[in-house]
């Protein structure tokens, strides 16, 4: 195993924290001081960074655990991407700009009405390109129960997305 350092493997890691803490708390200001309240966490546990097998998963979960703190100590509220989060692909004319808009506006409405185990699951894996082993590890949760999770989330985004687009709802 290689020495961790502080610059070079966790400051990198604030980007994914942030976008993990807002997924869940949907403030950015909470998401922000959840992020400092992370790695101020992570820098006190250097002594123990040896033992660790991931850096990036204990990272996370220590994010995840702080985010869902604050937010059930909030009224539960849906989480929503920001605009500038989003991917947008290049659309040729305002037409298909204005149909790729509602498109991710229905799919965000969609993920955001998952359950928040699926939405992070869903947000670890499919934003963040994670590994099943270490979402597991984020979780504390197996593998398998990670892409059990993943895929009825998929699922369920795919069914209702197709019942809304085939009814125009």
């Amino acid at each position: 195993m290689r020495e961790i350092s502080f610059r070079e493997d966790v400051l990198p890691l604030k980007d994914k924290l942030f976008r993990l803490a807002l997924r869940i708390t949907s403030d950015r200001m909470e998401a922000e001081d959840i992020v400092q309240d992370t790695l101020i966490r992570v820098w006190n546990k250097r002594d123990e960074w040896a033992g660790m097998e991931s850096i990036e998963a204990y990272c996370l979960a220590v994010a995840r655990n702080l985010a869902i703190d604050r937010s059930e100590k909030k009224v539960a509220q849906t989480v929503e991407l920001a605009p500038d989060m989003e991917y947008t692909a290049e659309a040729t004319g305002p037409h298909e700009h204005l149909e790729q808009t509602e498109r991710m506006s229905i799919l965000h409405r969609l993920i955001n009405g998952l359950p928040e185990k699926q939405r992070t699951i869903m947000q670890l894996r499919d934003v963040e390109g994670m590994e099943y082993k270490e979402i597991a590890r984020v979780l504390g949760i197996t593998e398998e129960q990670v892409k059990v999770t993943l895929f009825r989330a998929r699922q369920k985004v795919r069914q209702r997305y197709c019942e809304i687009d085939g009814y125009g709802l």
